[in-house]
């Protein structure tokens, strides 16, 4: 016998859709900087220097064997002991990157060694140096080979960022949470919520799906 009632929700409607923007904001922000992150020790795990590639294991063991919320809380209120305190949205921006960054570098990794060693011996032959090699033979067909992964790992960091809000971050959940105590409204908040972040995943694949084609539309022997 419950009956809803959306004109609470409606009338912050402006407030959800801010926090949607937010959300967009620090997962784009995130993936970004994790990229960089997952790049650099991927092709770190992949080199011939053993405590190297020691010390990236150790990171990618550590992140994905611990929850999202022990790393945001260690990075928000364990910092700060050692004289590092981050505004709510910083530690945010940082518990993401460093999460995306470890399950990223799996990712690339498995990308890079799937790339025949006779094609970086060639480019070698060729004259190219190493970073010419990584750039031009290797990243290129590996991001192609690991593109769907990738794109599947940030829509599963846009969701994730919803933890944030716990440290009073700003984004979609914070202002969900924000309205549902001004309305008491709790159901038709967050089944509005709920829309909004499904809509945000579709968006997001469909402007993937555009983005692997117009990237990556010529084969791996061109």
């Amino acid at each position: 016998m419950y009956v809803f009632n959306f004109a609470p929700v409606l009338e912050g409607i402006d407030k959800l859709l801010y926090g949607a923007w937010l959300t967009i904001q620090l997962s784009c922000a995130a993936m970004l900087l994790g990229l960089i992150v997952s790049i650099i020790c991927a092709s770190a795990k992949t080199s011939n220097v053993a405590p190297l590639r020691w010390v990236i294991n150790a990171y990618i063991e550590i992140i994905r064997n611990t929850p999202f919320l022990v790393q945001i809380f260690f990075i928000f209120f364990g910092l700060p002991s050692l004289g590092l305190r981050l505004t709510p949205n910083s530690a945010a921006l940082l518990a993401l990157v460093v999460n995306f960054g470890a399950y990223g570098t799996e990712i690339i990794r498995a990308g890079i060694e799937s790339i025949q060693k006779g094609q970086m011996e060639a480019g070698t032959a060729l004259g190219l140096s190493k970073l010419q090699v990584f750039r031009y033979i290797i990243l290129k067909p590996a991001l192609r080979t690991v593109y769907p992964a990738l794109t599947s790992q940030f829509i599963y960091l846009m969701l994730t960022s919803s933890v944030v809000s716990a440290i009073s971050a700003d984004d979609l959940a914070a202002a969900g949470n924000d309205l549902q105590s001004a309305t008491f409204a709790s159901f038709e908040v967050y089944i509005v919520v709920t829309l909004i972040y499904l809509a945000m995943s579709i968006g997001f694949s469909a402007i993937f799906a555009v983005i692997q084609r117009a990237a990556f539309k010529y084969p791996l022997s061109r």
